[in-house]
């Protein structure tokens, strides 16, 4: 069965993103092998700020050999090009992608929809590389109210040229 992995950079002080959403802290370290990273999910979840984010500064949330969900109850079909419009039926939707074949489940962005599915006990996963860098404010890892779950280390890594510490972890409902 897939995985649901939530896997993000993250300031020292807890955050996944700038106050305006900037991401240009995140330092792309040599020795992160980004090309296993990608190789490992055939489809990446994100929420509307995080495709928002993504529209603006690349043109799209194109991700190329996987498929994109977007969970917005905002957006209308004709604004997300490319992607799968997720509005309703989430944790439905969700269970039955985890029992295809095929591979893990990237959950990119963000607090807010990390929170939700950890309420609804769907991540099996929670991935992070902790950037040596303090933001002050910005958009949080978790947003509140968020369930207490707890976490079974399972690897870590601190890579010694950039400072990035990286954590993996099991979820245990």
């Amino acid at each position: 069965m897939k995985k649901l992995c939530y896997s993000v950079a993250m300031s020292l002080d807890g955050y996944i993103a700038g106050p305006k959403g900037e991401a240009d802290w995140i330092v792309m370290d040599p020795e992160i092998d980004f090309r296993a990273l990608f190789a490992r999910f055939d489809t990446i979840l994100i929420g509307r700020k995080t495709y928002e984010w993504m529209r603006a500064s690349h043109g799209g949330p194109a991700t190329p050999g996987m498929q994109t969900w977007l969970f917005s109850t905002t957006l209308k079909p004709k604004e997300r090009a490319g992607v799968t419009l997720v509005a309703d039926k989430v944790k439905e939707r969700l269970t039955a992608r985890k029992k295809e074949p095929g591979k893990d489940i990237w959950l990119m962005g963000g607090g807010s929809l990390f929170s939700s599915l950890l309420g609804m006990k769907l991540v099996d996963r929670v991935e992070t590389a902790i950037v040596p860098v303090v933001l002050g404010g910005g958009i949080p890892f978790l947003l509140p109210p968020a369930r207490k779950t707890k976490l079974k280390l399972e690897k870590q890594r601190v890579y010694e040229k950039s400072g990035i510490v990286s954590l993996e972890y099991a979820v245990k409902y």
